[in-house]
């Protein structure tokens, strides 16, 4: 049998504790437990969690290997705590067949990085007239569950009424991406004063919150489940909060970058800023913030959205939108979560473990630390800080807004399946 001992990890941010992982599972948890034939990693002071879980990912793979392959991408998950991640469809060709979903999944497998679970398009080419092969993909060896257009709005209420109907058969999940397209023609960036300052079109908040509201009374009235994709107004927070007091299925996420940063970044006129939805102001920052605290919001979900660096490197106005998230989102969790004292560690887990599994109906990951247990886990060490530099990153992508930040929390050990994708090699105290 192939054996871990990890030492002294504070399980959640708690006491110190010892856990056994054999074959692929978590065997014993407590304090004193015998290192007998086992490798030794010494966790003391390091926060150990559940593998973290990415419900929002953009592998880029198929089709556009020049910002991201799901190696590099699966890689980048690695270091940054994640043992799961959800691709997105909007690859080339699109994931909207059978075919598509199972090559994903296959390249997912053959890295080994992470476990990648891939998402179905609602609809044939992303193009919102005519649902995908949803029951297809649903039913093949990728067994998808989760189906989102993002990058694109769901905008037709009939089709979107379709499609939350047909995913009840197999207890799948609509992921909607909350834009009304109309109100957001040429919209560059949060309309407000910084927009009307800079002369760029402004992307009212309204545009996010009347598709939300909109699709969680369509929700209701078909009682299936809706997730809604990165939340990032005050507005969409309240509405969330009305239709869960209501018992609407609706579950949503929110990124780190919306956790943390806000329009006034595009003062710089820097394109790493551009991302949809928009940066918002310092209310809806503290708007969001609450409501991942309260649970209103259920999960943090990175939007992964990696560019190569001509999409990027360029005038405003003709940029690409998104941003790299993977290596630095436990980090902004920490600083904007954490250390504020808006979440335990305990709370971080199922908002990126427990709750993105749950959510996506994927099985083995986001367990409790427990014996039997898949040994999926991330050690953490809370009281380190670093520097973020893209070009030191594995993912392509070098858009990151947070470059040359100091943040705090190091991912210093990834553990899938028993085995470590990511470990310090001075954790490792003795190999028996």
């Amino acid at each position: 049998m192939s054996s871990t001992l990890v030492t002294g990890a504070r399980v959640l941010g708690g006491e110190p504790t010892d856990l056994l992982l054999t074959d692929g599972r978590i065997a014993a948890v407590g304090p004193g437990l015998s290192a007998e034939g086992a490798e030794v990693v010494d966790a003391t002071g390091l926060v150990a969690l559940p593998g973290l879980v990415d419900l929002h990912t953009h592998l880029r793979e198929p089709g556009r290997e020049d910002a991201e392959t799901v190696e590099t991408g699966t890689q980048a998950a690695a270091r940054g705590g994640f043992t799961a991640v959800f691709a997105m469809a909007n690859t080339f060709p699109v994931a909207d067949t059978a075919g598509v979903v199972e090559q994903v999944k296959r390249l997912g497998d053959e890295a080994g990085w992470a476990e990648v679970r891939p998402v179905g398009a609602v609809t044939v080419g992303l193009a919102g007239r005519q649902l995908a092969e949803l029951g297809a993909m649903a039913d093949s060896a990728a067994g998808v569950r989760v189906f989102s257009d993002d990058g694109h709005c769901v905008s037709d209420a009939v089709l979107m009424r379709r499609a939350l109907e047909y995913v009840k058969a197999f207890d799948g999940v609509i992921a909607q991406h909350a834009q009304e397209p109309r109100l957001t023609e040429d919209a560059q960036m949060n309309e407000g004063t910084v927009s009307a300052v800079l002369g760029l079109r402004g992307w009212p908040s309204v545009a996010e919150e009347a598709v939300i509201a909109r699709d969680v009374l369509l929700a209701d009235h078909v009682g299936s489940r809706l997730h809604v994709c990165h939340v990032s107004t005050a507005g969409s927070v309240e509405i969330l909060r009305w239709a869960k007091a209501r018992g609407v299925q609706v579950t949503a996420e929110v990124t780190p970058h919306h956790l943390l940063l806000t329009d006034e970044l595009a003062r710089s006129y820097d394109p790493v800023y551009k991302v949809n939805p928009p940066l918002r102001t310092q209310a809806d920052v503290e708007a969001v913030r609450e409501g991942l605290a309260d649970g209103t919001i259920d999960i943090v979900a990175t939007d992964h959205a990696p560019h190569p660096l001509e999409d990027k490197d360029c005038e405003w106005a003709a940029a690409a939108m998104g941003m790299t998230g993977l290596e630095t989102a436990l980090s902004v969790v920490q600083h904007a979560m954490v250390d504020t004292g808006l979440l335990t560690w305990a709370q971080v887990a199922d908002r990126m473990s427990a709750a993105p599994a749950r959510i996506g109906r994927l099985a083995g990951q986001g367990e409790p630390l427990a014996p039997g247990s898949a040994a999926n886990l991330v050690l953490v060490d809370p009281a380190a800080r670093w520097t973020v530099d893209p070009a030191q990153m594995a993912t392509s992508g070098r858009n990151s807004p947070f470059r040359g930040m100091d943040l705090p929390g190091r991912v210093v050990a990834t553990v899938l399946r028993g085995r470590p994708t990511v470990l310090d090699s001075h954790l490792v105290r003795s190999t028996p």
